[in-house]
């Protein structure tokens, strides 16, 4: 049995999962769980900031132990339980802890994703891997669009009324569902065939050549960067177009939108990279998602607001996927997971943690579109350094044949 089939299993299921909580967590905890913009700002903030641990922690117990695939299936129940958890969470405090129990499982599982990816798959230049891939996008869009009009039926159904403060009473229900297809994606994980580069191992301290590879330390750099312009006004998307109008649907409907160009994107990653290598990939998609912000922050029209909305796809394809093509190419077999999660690590970690909460402040204390704009400056001077600092991909002169 080929390892394609359930990689994109698993994709499906576990980003379909994440298409109902990414884009409405933070909604729930604005309206339904009622805490203030710093507290939704700090919550979201917690999954970035147990990443920074989690994400290097279990890289380096895949690669040590050489069972990437079984880890991979550790983490998505982890994550479900998680999810539990955040279900019987009430107030500020349990929902923080709640959060932190969840990202110490569910922020290691994407690298983790990435990584078992490559190693399974016959080639690294991403031809393969976006076949695979681009089954999680298509998951993503399915949940993201019939989600909110399944939650209309279910609260339809048990005479749920929308308040001024709750537009969405039945929100909580998003938990479950997730928990539900995190479970379902380690099932099928655990069909996705051992050995051969999947299980090549790294000895102890070997993480520590990493840190010496100049391109591995700048493409670092570069994603702390960049996700500190991109991630914390994502998170606050549905607070942004609640403020222009909109509604819960108008949320997914735009996820449609943003997705579009994403599925084909994905799906070509390989011959994009060829094109113009990762570290182009890298550098268009973060140019995009400074041009979307932009637009967001210092435009009036909800119109133009949503076209923007386009771009996701392409910031997407640039830095969720140029950057680990990057640095697969970059590193060692052995290390691949532990590069993948210190890539999260350092992106979403510490980037995400600056970002998630810069932009709750300053939706509390500035406005809801102060963070668009902060992230698109930020994002457009990102986009400027790559081409002139990050070096080709390479690996370290110790790891070449």
């Amino acid at each position: 049995m080929t390892a394609a089939r359930p990689l994109s299993a698993f994709w499906f299921l576990y980003l379909g999962g994440l298409g109902m909580f990414f884009p409405f967590f933070s909604l729930y905890l604005g309206e339904n769980a009622g805490l203030s913009g710093t507290q939704v700002g700090l919550v979201v903030a917690m999954i970035p900031a147990t990443g920074i641990a989690a994400q290097a922690l279990w890289g380096q117990v895949a690669d040590r132990t050489g069972s990437r695939a079984r880890v991979l299936v550790l983490l998505a129940l982890g994550a479900g339980l998680g999810y539990m958890a955040l279900y019987t969470a009430e107030g500020f405090a349990a929902l923080a802890v709640g959060t932190v129990a969840l990202s110490f499982f569910a922020t290691a599982v994407i690298p983790q994703a990435v990584a078992v990816s490559f190693a399974s798959l016959p080639d690294s230049t991403g031809h393969a891997f976006g076949r695979v891939r681009v089954w999680g996008t298509v998951g993503f869009l399915l949940v993201v669009v019939g989600f909110p009009r399944l939650l209309d039926r279910i609260q339809s159904a048990r005479g749920w009324q929308a308040s001024e403060a709750v537009s969405e009473p039945g929100l909580g229900l998003l938990f479950p569902a997730t928990a539900l297809l995190c479970a379902a994606a380690a099932v099928v994980g655990l069909r996705i065939p051992r050995g051969g580069d999947e299980a090549v191992r790294a000895s102890r301290g070997d993480w520590r050549a990493l840190l010496r590879h100049r391109p591995v330390v700048i493409l670092l750099l570069l994603q702390v960067l960049a996700f500190l312009a991109l991630q914390g006004p994502m998170g606050l998307f549905p607070l942004l177009i609640r403020s222009q109008g909109g509604s819960m649907e108008t949320v997914g409907n735009l996820w449609i939108l943003m997705l579009a160009l994403e599925i084909p994107l994905v799906l070509y990653t390989g011959e994009i990279a060829e094109r113009f290598g990762p570290r182009g990939l890298l550098g268009i998609g973060i140019a995009s998602g400074a041009l979307r912000w932009t637009v967001c922050g210092l435009s009036q029209s909800p119109l133009a607001i949503y076209a923007v909305q386009i771009l996701h796809g392409v910031t997407v394809a640039g830095l969720v996927i140029g950057a680990p093509l990057y640095l697969e190419a970059a590193v060692p077999e052995r290390l691949r997971s532990t590069a993948q999660g210190l890539g999260a690590m350092v992106g979403v970690g510490l980037g995400g943690i600056a970002s998630n909460a810069a932009a709750g402040w300053l939706l509390e204390h500035v406005g809801p579109r102060a963070p668009y704009v902060a992230g698109g400056l930020t994002a457009t001077l990102c986009a400027i350094l790559v081409p002139l600092v990050l070096p080709p991909a390479e690996r370290p002169a110790e790891a070449r044949p």
